[in-house]
């Protein structure tokens, strides 16, 4: 159906059309949820009040979208389409913002019908999320375990609250947290070794001392048993403070460099994905603003046909169609190449936490284990101070990796709301 050639004005609001002689009832015959209405110059159109959806022609009883819609003049805003003239003039109340990424065609082409609905997502920081208002609900990708995969998608501001950090950064820092701790720990034993190998030294110094050498009698044997026993505890330090090196000290330090490489290869993946995401996302901006110059001067050029009808004009309409509809088509490739690149993010934030995750466990697990190592040594060197390590021995008992992490996560949590598809 050719499109009317008149003016139309955003300001006159239209009104439902009384019934002519000879035709129906003003909505008694239309199918379910249509009214008719008439234009400010006199032409009857129709409004579906479930979809929104306008056409110039009476719709029939059997379901479905009608054939023609009303020519509508739209300009695109984030992804949406707000109506003009001569599209149905809803009360403000129910005024929506407008998306076509279930119509068949693209969003620059003019027989391209679109539907009214409330938005359906928001962009933060290149990242596409359901919009709060239109949420469904989310199942959680690991329910009761305060999972890193379920709360870290959205950014928050940083301490300073000068810059944001996304959630993924905080996992990172945590991990960077928990590096620095295990070297710290591994400077710590090396301290104790020193401590012992300068005990076990001055004790054999110690036994070797001449004081009371010429005691005599059973009183001058027991001094000598006395002094060698300096001896053979200076020996039980030494190795003491070795195994403390080889069983302790180096596997922390060991584990902290695979641990080092590990975190690494998740911070350079995730933050190029990251960049290959928001590189996307500039392309989106930049052919929806394309579409929307081409929308006005398609607008523009319809208005100067309305005006003066000539060939040319009618050729520059064509012209200016066939770029609208050009420009619709580079749109939805480049929502297409978004939705690929955040799917492909998305994916391998889960993939990663879950590897961020595992490696805080195996991390918390191995020093509790030669912390445990380094208690039953000492155990072994001074059986007659245990009560100096039995404190120790309890609170190891007690190490929670799972707990510890849900009160992290409790504290630190970004969001749980996953990213969505963007729709045009």
């Amino acid at each position: 159906m050719e499109e009317p050639r008149e003016v139309h004005s955003s300001l006159q609001k239209p009104r439902k059309a009384t019934p002519q002689p000879g035709e129906d009832t003003l909505n008694g015959h239309l199918p379910p949820g249509w009214q008719s209405y008439m234009s400010p110059q006199g032409h009857r159109y129709y409004v579906n009040t479930f979809t929104n959806e306008t056409t110039w022609e009476r719709p029939s009883s059997v379901p479905g979208t009608p054939k023609s819609p009303v020519s509508q003049k739209s300009s695109a805003v984030n992804g949406y389409y707000i109506s003009g003239s001569p599209v149905h003039q809803l009360d403000s109340g129910h005024m929506s913002l407008r998306k076509t990424s279930g119509d068949p065609q693209s969003p620059g082409s003019p027989a391209a019908p679109r539907r009214q609905s409330k938005e359906s997502s928001l962009t933060i920081n290149c990242v596409t999320f359901p919009h709060p208002d239109v949420m469904p609900e989310q199942q959680l990708l690991k329910p009761s375990e305060w999972s890193y995969c379920d709360y870290f998608w959205a950014d928050k501001k940083d301490s300073q609250g000068n810059n944001t950090v996304s959630g993924f950064e905080i996992l990172l820092q945590k991990q960077l947290k928990g590096k620095q701790m295990q070297k710290e720990m591994a400077e710590f034993v090396r301290e104790r070794i020193k401590i012992e190998e300068e005990y076990a030294k001055n004790l054999s110094k110690l036994s070797q001392n001449s004081l009371a050498a010429q005691e005599e009698g059973t009183l001058g044997e027991a001094w000598a048993q006395l002094k060698k026993s300096l001896a053979d505890e200076a020996e039980v330090h030494l190795k003491f403070s070795s195994k403390l090196q080889s069983e302790v000290e180096k596997p922390l330090l060991n584990f902290r460099e695979n641990f080092k490489k590990d975190m690494k290869k998740c911070d350079h993946h995730i933050a190029d994905l990251r960049k290959h995401l928001a590189s996307r996302y500039t392309a989106v901006e930049k052919a929806r603003k394309a579409l929307t110059e081409r929308q006005k001067d398609l607008e523009m050029k319809t208005q100067q046909l309305e005006v003066k009808l000539s060939n040319k004009t009618e050729e520059e309409i064509k012209k200016a169609r066939r770029k609208s509809t050009q420009a619709g088509d580079d749109l939805m490739r480049c929502v297409d190449l978004y939705n690929q690149a955040q799917s492909k993010w998305f994916e391998e934030m889960v993939t990663t936490t879950l590897e961020l995750e595992r490696l805080e466990v195996e991390r918390v697990e191995m020093i509790r284990q030669h912390l445990c190592q380094y208690t039953q040594l000492r155990h072994e060197t001074d059986m007659f101070n245990q009560s100096t390590v039995e404190l120790v021995d309890q609170l190891l008992r007690k190490v929670d990796p799972a707990k510890d992490r849900e009160l992290w996560v409790k504290e630190h949590k970004t969001g749980d709301i996953r990213p969505v598809d963007m729709e045009i």
